[in-house]
């Protein structure tokens, strides 16, 4: 192995804490580009998750943030499949920043498999209606962006991330699911506003 592509590897593992093999494999079919080797290693993170779909993630931890001002506050429920990751400190971490992403940016569901179907029907409806005027050859193309923005403001894991808006919520939980090799997922989540 040459010195450049221990010295990439080494940048990848401290910024995705993705295995080391792992790193090396990002690295040799991106041609030793950083940028896509991360979007690599999340793709790697949902290509787990599936395959685990069947997996249990039965032992957890709620999470809690109240903003200083004491007036707004969320709580999250995670899941993984085992204590130690559970209990680890990067699994905190990612439930500590789920929650000030709820707290912050207010989501409705956790995804859009959650949004109830009367909810739905009247989104759908409400596009219809913004499009009457539309030709019809491009009116389902137009709604169906509309849903995609609006899924991206009221599902949790469609949201960018607040810290970092070339990653959405769910490609923080993918990367740090292929950390540890296992399922982790957002089981539920509460915001509580004083002001609303």
């Amino acid at each position: 192995m040459d010195k450049e592509l221990l010295e990439k590897i080494k940048i990848l593992r401290n910024e995705t804490g993705a295995p080391i093999g792992l790193c090396k494999e990002a690295l040799e079919v991106t041609k030793g580009n950083l940028e896509e080797a991360k979007k690599y290693l999340i793709k790697k993170g949902e290509a787990l998750l599936e395959k685990r779909g069947e997996k249990i993630a039965g032992v957890g931890i709620i999470e809690g943030y109240v903003h200083f001002n004491g007036r707004v506050g969320a709580l999250v429920e995670m899941r993984a499949e085992t204590d130690f990751v559970a209990k680890s400190e990067e699994f905190k971490k990612l439930a500590h920043e789920i929650a000030l992403q709820v707290a912050t940016m207010k989501p409705l569901y956790l995804s859009k498999e959650t949004i109830p179907e009367e909810d739905l029907i009247r989104k759908k409806k409400e596009f219809e209606e913004e499009v009457k005027d539309k030709p019809e050859d491009v009116k389902a193309k137009i709604i169906e962006g509309k849903l995609e923005k609006w899924y991206e403001e009221v599902c949790l894991l469609e949201q960018k991330y607040f810290k970092d808006e070339n990653l959405k919520i769910k490609d923080l939980i993918h990367s740090t699911a292929n950390k540890f090799g296992e399922k982790i997922e957002v089981r539920r989540f509460v915001r509580i506003s004083v002001d609303d």
